[in-house]
């Protein structure tokens, strides 16, 4: 075989290989959030609402889950957990609320994005009401109550007695058009700001 010939099985090869990666990286993403669904890991929870069957409340049990809030850079918007920590039974269904205000003189768009701490728990979550599953508008100066129905369930694992749920708010304003008031149910313009 010539060197010419030599070079080029070798370019070929490599362009094979660069291919190869390239497509690996774009089913790289759904692959992983295909994993992160079935283990748990990453803290990822479920994007809609669970339908609560009465299950058998263990009294015997009580998990600790803390809320954290935080808004991604650039969000102008004060984010609170009303609560920031509860002791619940695993299988009795509790509601927190958060509050939202927006200090700005200009309408914004929000979504909230939730995550949990150790990942495994985020298996054991289950949300019936969620202001993270649609997008929240907000007026200039407005602010409203947000409330998160929830229920852990009986199989968490024993060993886990405390998890963390985030909830971080983004920007979405561009991305998501005109606001439209009537889209926020949990929109006050008397809410609290307790």
């Amino acid at each position: 075989m010539s060197r010419a010939a030599a070079n080029r099985n070798l370019v070929i090869r490599l362009v094979v290989i660069v291919l190869g990666m390239f497509g690996f990286g774009f089913a790289l993403v759904p692959l992983y959030d295909v994993f992160c669904d079935i283990t748990g890991i990453n803290g990822k929870t479920a994007n809609e609402a669970a339908i609560y069957s009465a299950v058998e409340v263990d009294t015997s049990r009580r998990v600790t889950v803390e809320f954290v809030t935080r808004t991604h850079t650039g969000m102008p918007w004060e984010f609170r957990a009303q609560t920031q920590r509860i002791k619940v039974h695993p299988g009795e269904v509790n509601t927190v609320e958060f509050f939202v205000r927006n200090p700005m003189s200009s309408d914004y768009i929000a979504q909230a994005i939730p995550s949990v701490s150790p990942g495994q728990a985020a298996l054991y979550l289950n949300k019936t009401e969620c202001f993270c599953f649609n997008q929240q508008p907000l007026g200039a100066g407005e602010q409203a109550v947000m409330p998160m129905s929830f229920y852990v369930d009986p199989q968490l694992p024993e060993e886990i007695t405390y998890f963390t749920v985030q909830y971080t708010l983004f920007d979405v304003t561009r991305r998501a058009g005109q606001l439209n008031q009537q889209d926020n149910p949990y929109l006050r313009s008397d809410a609290s700001t307790e």
